[in-house]
């Protein structure tokens, strides 16, 4: 009962700080949008004014944040009886391939600039403007990337490299607006080394989800944890074998097979696995489903040849 509880508040603050992110950031999105249109109008810069409707996309990531987290929050049901959990790294895969493109506009963008000897020239309105953009959509990846860590969110991990997309090339332009009077190739020089950043970020992401989706191999560590859990338990080497970890966002549900004495009864047998499923799931908090079977030492040993 109690871990369920403590379950039940984790994934309450989880979609709480979640629903916080997406909403605050297509808040900040929309401000910054209508600064820049108003900045690109005022100094009729076609450049800022694109880059003004590229914020506004930003917030296409954040309602696919509030979307994951809102149908990963559905409870299970007889179609879906794992839960709803793996929308929210649906979610993550679905920015990875939006910060991807990011990526390949900040590369062709820059590669363009570079053949054309394209300087950056802008006012020191729009110069204001870029320099509260960078510093806002930092401040808003931050708060992502901690959500992220904290909670295990693939969706905001993912989007905080978005924001951190955008902060990086606000800051491109102000570092443009005072190194492009010395070095013509700063701008378009410094927006491919982002995009190179953007994707490994976007590789990172995309790599970590999809892993998730297809199933991943149980790591040591785990491996090890669940060891002292069931020695800690039963006081006994149960030569656990055949694991399997199974992720549903939140919700994670570990098998594996165990060996008790073959001169056990049914019923003890059958205590044993419920005692340590149970500490499995207070200590480790995953869901776990075991299956013994006899300890057949003379199995381990190779089979004697003819003579």
């Amino acid at each position: 009962m109690i871990v369920s509880q403590h379950r039940a508040e984790l994934e309450a603050n989880r979609r709480r700080i979640g629903y916080w992110e997406g909403n605050i950031s297509i808040v900040l999105n929309i401000i910054l949008f209508g600064l820049k249109y108003w900045v690109g109008l005022a100094t009729s810069s076609v450049a800022i004014i694109a880059d003004a409707w590229h914020t506004l996309s930003d917030s296409l990531t954040s309602l696919v944040v509030i979307i994951g987290f809102k149908i990963s929050a559905k409870p299970a049901d007889q179609e879906h009886p794992f839960g709803h959990g793996r929308a929210e790294i649906i979610g993550s895969v679905i920015i990875g391939t939006l910060l991807a493109i990011v990526g390949f506009n900040f590369l062709t963008e820059s590669v363009h600039r570079f053949i054309h000897h394209h300087e950056a020239s802008y006012s020191l309105m729009a110069l204001i403007v870029f320099i509260i953009s960078a510093l806002s959509k930092e401040a808003l990846a931050q708060f992502s990337f901690w959500g992220g860590r904290k909670f295990q969110s693939q969706s905001l991990l993912a989007d905080g490299w978005h924001h951190r997309s955008d902060a990086i090339a606000s800051a491109l332009i102000v570092g443009g607006f005072f190194l492009g009077r010395y070095f013509w190739w700063v701008d378009s020089v410094m927006g491919f080394c982002v995009s190179i950043l953007i994707f490994i970020a976007t590789f990172s992401i995309l790599k970590h989800s999809i892993d998730s989706l297809l199933g991943e191999n149980i790591d040591n560590q785990l491996r090890e944890k669940l060891h002292l859990v069931a020695v800690k338990t039963l006081k006994r080497d149960l030569q656990l074998h055949h694991l399997h970890l199974h992720s549903y966002g939140e919700h994670r549900e570990v098998t594996c097979h165990i060996r008790l004495p073959s001169d056990l009864s049914l019923r003890d047998a059958h205590d044993l696995v419920d005692r340590l499923e149970q500490a499995i799931r207070e200590e480790l908090d995953l869901e776990a489903t075991i299956h013994y079977e006899p300890e057949r030492k003379q199995l381990d040993q190779p089979t004697p040849g003819p003579d």
